[in-house]
Formats: structure tokens, C-alpha cells, sequence
């Protein structure tokens, strides 16, 4: 490669790298309503997102678990109709909502196979941003299915330790696929934000019999907690068009009570030793005040007739 492509080269990196760095300074600019929606089959909703950009385009994303993501809609910044892919294209359930600073999603007549996380984006050159997405659930009010989720009230650990949460799941004879959700809720936030979730297949069930339920136990272990961790968890499980939410386990961390108190003790102790120590010395002092003075008055006397000697000497010279 001769020089002055190898200088070429350099410089279209250093632009590329440039600009992808200026854009990860930039603050986000794509603002998507995030958490969980749980519409009801035949309900509308909308999916909101907001942005303050001067992308080119905004796009809307579907994602099954465990699968990839999949393009919905694509819309230019002054296009107010968006364009429509694979079976989205010319489904009359599905339309956009533009205009300045946003790009909504509107679902009408919902249904089971809607369920899925829906994600925004914007796309300025090579550069995307993607929103955090919001997880739809929708449920079936045709199926009449009791279930139960329980879950430990609390749990106290050290920082720094370790916890395994469990969900316990008593289902009735639906053999659907089960989904599980774990959520978390800050005394900070009382907002309610989506932190793990997973399918069927790593779960431990038991099947009774065929009339009884079904028990699964779904875990959640978590390692290196610190005083960040805490809130409550909730684990939501969804399955054959219902999404069941336990009460929450609330994650204490034990305060270091102990060492606080043994610091104040320790405190008082210095403070009572240093009084004692003066009150000691005081007495001491006073004990010896007799002796000192007469030391001091002996001491005195005898050096007297040596002072006036020499004062006779001198004035005798």
C-alpha cells in the first residue's frame, strides 16, 4: 500500500472513530415508554416514542423471546404514513402516529400473537439508537385457568453476598408454553423495570395428575449484591393468555448496626478513660503538691549561702 493511500485510509478511520465517540458523548435522544402493558385480546393500545433528534429515520421493532428482532415499520423524519414489512405490510391493525419529536405505534384489535417486546430506534448515517423497549403481554379473557405465584415475603442478606429467589408456580391443566418475567421496584423509583426474563424449559415442574396442578419453581440467582440491589422482585409468569404476578420478595440488606454501635461504645470509652486520666493526675498532683514545695523550699535554701559567697567575692575583688 503506497503512502498517500495508507494516509487516506488513517483518515477515514479517525473520522469514523470520531463521530461514533461525539455520538456516544451525546445525550439520548430517544425517549420510549418502557415497562409492561398487559392489553386484553380485542383492546387497542399505543407504544410511544418520543424523540429530539435529527435522525433521517425512525424505525419500530418486534422481538419473540428468544428470537431475533423484527422489522415492523420504517418511517423518514417528514414522512407521515411510514412503510410496512412482511406480515405488518397492509395490516390494517397496525398504523403509525408521526409527527414532530414522535413516532408512536398503534395496535388495534389485539391479539394472542401479538405479544412480544417492542423496540423504537432512530438511525442517523450509520449510527443507531434503540429505545428500551416495552414488553406486551396480552391476555385472554376466554380461558379460565386457576393459578397461583408465591414467592418468599423477604430476604436478608450481607452486601457483598448472595441470594437465589424463587417462584413457585401452581398452574392448572394448560400445557402452554410458559414464560417468566422478573421485575424490580426501588423505594428511589416507583417504577416497575423489567431485569430478567426467560421461557420454559429451565424450569422444575411436577405434574400430579392430570386433573391437579402443575407445580414449577423458577429461580432467579443473583451474586455480588451490594446496597444497589435493593427493592422488591417480583416474578410474573405468562402462559396460555394469562400473565400472573407474585406478591414480591423484598431484598434487606443488614445494616452494619453492629460496627456503628461498637464505634460509638469505642468513642464513649476514649472519652471516659481521658476524664478518668485527668481526674487521676489531678489527685496525684494534689497527693504530691506537699512534697514538691518542700523539695522545692530545701532546694532553695541550700543554694542561698552559695549565691551570697559569691556576691562577696566579687564585690571583694
Amino acid at each position: 500500500m503506497t503512502p498517500p493511500k495508507l494516509v487516506f485510509y488513517l483518515t477515514c478511520l479517525f473520522l469514523v472513530e470520531f463521530t461514533q465517540m461525539n455520538h456516544l458523548k451525546q445525550p439520548r435522544n430517544l425517549h420510549q415508554e418502557k415497562g409492561l402493558i398487559s392489553p386484553n385480546v380485542g383492546d387497542s393500545l399505543i407504544l410511544r416514542c418520543f424523540h429530539d433528534s435529527d435522525a433521517a429515520k425512525y424505525y419500530w421493532y418486534k422481538q419473540l423471546l428468544g428470537q431475533k428482532l423484527q422489522l415492523i415499520s420504517n418511517t423518514y423524519k417528514f414522512d407521515k404514513n411510514g412503510t410496512f414489512y412482511d406480515e405488518f405490510k397492509d395490516n390494517p391493525r397496525f398504523t403509525l402516529e408521526t409527527d414532530v419529536g414522535i413516532n408512536h405505534l398503534q395496535i388495534s384489535n389485539v391479539q394472542i400473537t401479538d405479544t412480544a417486546t417492542y423496540f423504537c430506534a432512530s438511525g442517523l448515517s450509520f449510527v443507531f439508537e434503540f429505545g428500551e423497549g416495552t414488553k406486551v403481554i396480552v391476555k385472554s379473557q376466554g380461558l379460565s385457568i386457576k393459578a397461583l405465584v408465591q414467592q418468599s415475603a423477604s430476604e436478608t442478606i450481607q452486601p457483598g453476598g448472595s441470594v437465589t429467589l424463587n417462584c413457585t408456580v401452581h398452574t392448572g391443566t394448560c400445557d402452554g408454553e410458559r414464560s417468566i418475567y422478573w421485575f424490580r421496584k426501588t423505594e428511589e423509583s416507583q417504577q416497575t423495570g423489567l431485569i430478567y426474563t426467560h421461557g420454559g424449559g429451565n424450569d422444575q415442574c411436577e405434574r400430579k395428575t392430570k386433573t391437579q396442578t402443575n407445580t414449577c419453581v423458577y429461580t432467579l440467582p443473583m451474586n455480588g449484591l451490594n446496597l444497589s440491589h435493593a427493592g422488591t422482585y417480583y416474578c410474573a409468569v405468562a402462559s396460555c393468555g394469562h400473565i400472573l404476578f407474585g406478591k414480591g420478595t423484598k431484598l434487606d440488606f443488614e445494616r452494619d448496626v453492629d460496627s456503628l454501635g461498637l464505634v460509638y461504645f469505642l468513642g464513649g470509652a476514649l472519652i471516659f478513660v481521658m476524664i478518668l486520666s485527668g481526674f487521676l493526675a489531678f489527685l496525684i498532683c494534689k497527693m504530691n503538691g506537699r512534697n514538691c514545695s518542700q523539695y522545692s523550699e530545701s532546694h532553695v535554701g541550700q543554694s542561698s549561702p552559695h549565691t551570697t559567697n559569691a556576691e562577696v567575692n566579687i564585690t571583694g575583688v
